[in-house]
């Protein structure tokens, strides 16, 4: 199969993106969840995201965006404190700094931009929420993960396993911390992922598809007091 570099996207002759090396791409998704970075897409054209109905959270301390944001554009976010806002989209569902040639603000934009990563939902195995996010979601099937080591392919097999475990006990999770959304569910997944991993003491590493609900729960409730993620890597 030949590739070819179409408007910085690496796309195979039958359509597919190439998304990485799975390990790679989870531990560069992990850091962006933890802010120590941001998520390096090649989106190339692909203006999805800006233009399914999304709203985009603004936190206060986000003062570079707020400031390229104009305040009429914002409004309080529901269940959250004082400060933080949410940027809306117009009648057509798009983002209403996106402009002709792509993100007028790219520079300064929010935070939930510059982490936001399409990626995680082929990782989790899921697909985003239907309506307006179709365009999203045809995005999302053209992404293929490579998996050029063992690791790769546990690391894959223990988010997806995540993915799962919370589609089946979302309810039984801490409040505040229990996905709602495909997005949150996918985003969730990345972070529990290693509660579904186990070392074997003859096979070595391999994924759990059932772990301990109380060890998944125990770990979620890390992320609601507060922690970006859960770093159970084992020994």
């Amino acid at each position: 199969m030949t590739d070819e570099t179409v408007s910085g996207e690496a796309a195979s002759d039958d359509g597919q993106l190439a998304a990485g090396a799975f390990s790679d791409w989870l531990a560069a998704a992990r850091g962006a969840l933890r802010g120590e970075r941001g998520s390096d897409v090649p989106c190339g054209s692909c203006t999805a995201c800006c233009a399914s109905s999304q709203f985009v959270h603004v936190a206060p301390d986000e003062t570079d965006a707020l400031a390229h944001i104009p305040a009429a554009l914002l409004f309080p976010a529901p269940g959250r404190p004082p400060g933080h806002v949410l940027l809306g989209y117009d009648e057509h569902g798009r983002c209403p700094m996106l402009a002709d040639d792509g993100c007028s603000v790219y520079e300064h934009r929010p935070r939930a931009c510059r982490t936001y990563d399409c990626r995680v939902f082929p990782a989790a195995g899921i697909e985003p929420d239907g309506g307006d996010q179709h365009a999203i979601a045809e995005r999302t099937r053209r992404w293929r993960f490579e998996h050029p080591t063992e690791h790769d392919r546990i690391e894959h097999e223990s988010v997806r396993a995540a993915a799962r475990f919370l589609a089946d006990h979302a309810g039984e999770l801490p409040r505040g911390i229990a996905p709602v959304t495909a997005t949150q569910r996918a985003v969730l997944a990345v972070k529990l992922y290693q509660v579904f991993v186990a070392v074997d003491p003859v096979a070595g590493w391999r994924a759990v598809p059932s772990p301990a609900p109380d060890a998944v729960r125990a770990a979620a409730a890390l992320l609601a007091d507060g922690e970006h993620d859960v770093d159970r890597r084992p020994e």
